[in-house]
């Protein structure tokens, strides 16, 4: 399976030299830029299928098998392959509310193109592979704990049926890279790593603002006739670019509503890190709920404002669809065309989200009403400290009589009616907490059983439905932080392990109890665990 030139390159204009300096690039998409070779490229972890998919198993010349120094080589950034011209993209945004001009890839090299036996094109890209033009003041490379990551949270999404970018491999690299993990003045090195990235495309919703913002319209006009041609391509007729924008829209809807629905907290949400096609792409400080907090972000830079919490998501959503309209209005003059975009969003999004909601619940239909029952669920978990992951399971385990989440025997629903306590006695972060807001959870209990009295499903459909989206295991930071501290000292076996239970999330494997576990004492403080920061 060869290599093939990134249709991005082939269709936009980039600088016409590969130049060494960080720089501002004008009326230009990309810029070359060549990967700078590391020490002692090893690698750690590769996801098996997508190699698979992507056609490295070494039979062919450059796709190397992944056990092979040449796969480790070549996805380290020490080998090119022919036939392609590695680049940077040139990119802007709004982060944290602010517009931050020109950003681009700063760490991230795109090598080029692959195709898959289905015929699907995707792009691979080299995360921590070096300085780029776009680096600022940075230094091009990621350190191990980030990619690390970045690669088990990618895969993880893709098996939870999160549309999100992918991750084929992480390569150690041998060399130290000095970071300051939360920004507070304490830099020190750490083992550095390269992640290789995959995807449809990595558009941003900065790809086009900063063209807008610069008023070079040809080149915002160019980026959007591409991400329509290559990516969109049913999109055809006077009213394309309108349309367009109302599909990204829609598709921003539909992931936001997937990010709720397994407790997945971005923790940086700025519009450079949106991507067009609907995907979830740059895992930095992100989190996924313990204790079921709506107000919880994991990023430190984030506070105290909580600008991405995990309530605010749709919001915020919302927010960068208007920063991306307003980019696409020299294209698009009728701003009636661009509201209905907006529109788009807001009913593809809350679509989704009765969905999610009644599959998480076990309902056979939403109803307007049981947004109260969401609501009133919410704050029963948040005034009892709950774990919002295990509680779902736990829900549906006591809606079908059994429980599986203990050695304890079931306990039948109207008993947990009664003593919601010790029904939820494993997702408890606080058992005496509980106890003193069990009237909460009693009434919560006593509304959903009324709820489910309506409902014409059978428990055992109810448990499937509800066993279907509400995952038992998900990448929580505390795992996470587990397998870097195994992996910085040599031992890979503990992230080979967190990978294998995360490809079948939904599905109890025994044996892997303490995967499934609420978060620790010891992580509830510990950075890397409950605080994150960029630098993640």
């Amino acid at each position: 399976m060869p290599w093939t030139p990134s249709r991005y390159a082939l269709d936009l204009p980039g600088e016409a030299e590969e130049r060494a300096g960080t720089r501002t690039v004008a009326g230009a998409a990309w810029s070359p830029v060549q990967p700078t070779p590391v020490a002692a490229p090893r690698t750690l972890a590769v996801s098996g299928a997508l190699a698979e998919a992507l056609g490295f198993s070494g039979r062919d010349v450059g796709s190397p098998a992944p056990d092979s120094p040449a796969f480790a080589a070549l996805f380290a950034g020490n080998a090119v392959p022919e036939g392609v011209r590695p680049f940077a993209t040139n990119y802007g945004g709004h982060q944290f509310g602010h517009w931050a001009g020109q950003l681009g890839d700063g760490r991230a090299i795109l090598l080029g193109e692959r195709v898959d036996a289905d015929g699907r094109r995707w792009e691979l890209q080299l995360k921590g592979a070096g300085p780029t033009p776009y680096s600022r003041h940075a230094d091009g490379r990621a350190v191990l704990r980030s990619s690390l990551r970045e690669f088990v949270a990618s895969e993880a999404m893709h098996a939870l049926g999160v549309p999100t970018t992918r991750a084929l491999s992480l390569v150690a690299t041998g060399d130290a890279v000095v970071r300051d993990i939360l920004y507070a003045g304490d830099p020190k090195p750490e083992p550095g790593a390269v992640v290789c990235r995959v995807a449809p495309s990595f558009l941003r919703f900065g790809h086009f603002e900063l063209p807008s913002s610069r008023g070079d319209v040809d080149l915002l006009a160019a980026l959007v006739d591409h991400a329509m041609s290559a990516h969109f391509p049913a999109l055809t007729g006077a009213n394309a670019r309108a349309d367009w924008f109302a599909e990204v829209a829609r598709r921003t809807g539909v992931l936001m509503a997937h990010w709720m629905r397994v407790g997945f907290v971005h923790g940086v949400m700025n519009t450079d890190n949106l991507s067009v096609l609907g995907l979830t792409i740059d895992y930095g400080p992100f989190g996924f709920l313990d204790d079921a907090d709506p107000h919880w972000t994991p990023n430190t830079t984030d506070l105290p404002g909580r600008r991405y919490r995990y309530a605010a998501q749709p919001q915020v959503a919302h927010w960068n669809l208007s920063a991306l309209a307003s980019a696409l209005s020299p294209l698009v003059s009728d701003a009636a065309a661009l509201t209905a975009g907006m529109n788009a969003y807001v009913d593809a999004f809350q679509a989704a989200q009765a969905r999610m909601w009644a599959d998480k619940l076990g309902l056979a239909e939403w109803r307007d009403d049981d947004a109260a029952l969401v609501s009133g669920l919410f704050a029963a978990l948040q005034a009892a400290e709950v774990d919002f992951t295990l509680f779902f399971r736990r829900l549906a385990g006591l809606v079908a009589g059994e429980t599986a989440l203990d050695p304890a025997p079931p306990m039948a629903f109207d008993d947990a009616l009664a003593d919601p306590v010790r029904a939820l006695a494993p997702a408890l972060y606080d058992p005496a907490k509980a106890g003193r807001e069990a009237a909460g959870l009693v009434d919560w209990f006593a509304r959903y059983a009324a709820r489910l009295a309506t409902d014409p499903q059978p428990p055992s459909a109810r448990r499937a439905r509800m066993d279907a989206v509400n995952p038992l295991y998900v990448p929580r930071n505390w795992l996470l932080q587990q397998s870097i501290d195994a992996a910085e000292a040599g031992d890979t076996a503990e992230l080979h392990a967190l990978l294998r239970v995360l490809e079948r999330p939904y599905d109890v494997q025994p044996g892997a109890e303490r995967f499934a576990g609420r978060r620790p004492a010891w992580a509830k403080d510990r950075p890397g665990c409950s605080a994150l920061s960029c630098s993640s």
